[in-house]
């Protein structure tokens, strides 16, 4: 698996080995993050009043016999329009799958194999917008030949996280940032060469 080497002109200049551990990796891994990641960004703020919660029903609506109704004791009941709501949506369940370490290392990895795989994934030299404009980081982008794509960068500079934040295909990381579900949830990564270094030799001794 190899990744694409582009220069400033986004040309092919040449390819960088992933290393072997890459190819024995189990996209079972990469699953197991992503359910994890998307269950740590869940709200979970959707609530409704069970019957205990409902103002109102302080009193016997009706007579418990001669009526020719159904016996009942509040207005609260879920039967009732307005009542509590039976079943319903709580706001303190916990949804956070846990994973350790070594499965988020391997879902990156994975996931910059897929990507290697299918030639989706770039290195250069720098991603920089001396002008910090936003038409020029566009510009960038189009050159790439992507319909969208993650772009990953040593260090953060403010003004290309300017330039870059309001083009709808693109976003732009640092490394630190980066982690298996936003590498499988664009087209492509472009990478800097140093972030693709720090990367790949992130956990080369585990």
């Amino acid at each position: 698996m190899k990744a694409r080497v582009l220069d400033q002109q986004c040309q092919e200049v040449g390819q960088l080995d992933l290393p072997e551990r890459f190819k024995d990796i189990k996209e079972h891994n990469l699953y197991l993050y992503i359910k994890h990641y998307r269950a740590l960004a869940r709200a979970n703020t959707a609530k409704s009043k069970n019957r205990g919660e409902v103002s109102g029903g302080g009193r016997k609506p009706w007579n418990q016999k001669g009526g020719g109704r159904a016996r009942a004791g509040s207005i609260t009941s879920p039967v009732f329009v307005g009542g509590g709501v039976s079943h319903g949506a709580t706001n303190n369940r916990n949804y956070d799958l846990k994973i350790n370490k070594k499965q988020k290392r391997l879902a990156l990895e994975y996931a910059l194999a897929q990507k290697a795989l299918n030639h989706n994934l770039v290195v250069v030299d720098q991603i920089d917008i001396p002008s910090k404009k936003t038409k020029d980081a566009s510009a960038f982008v189009k050159n790439l030949g992507f319909r969208d794509v993650l772009l990953i960068t040593r260090a953060l500079d403010e003004g290309n996280y300017l330039a870059f934040r309001n083009l709808k295909n693109c976003y732009l990381l640092e490394t630190s940032e980066v982690n298996a579900y936003w590498i499988a949830a664009f087209g492509a990564v472009v990478v800097e060469k140093a972030a693709f270094e720090a990367l790949i030799k992130a956990h080369e001794g585990e």
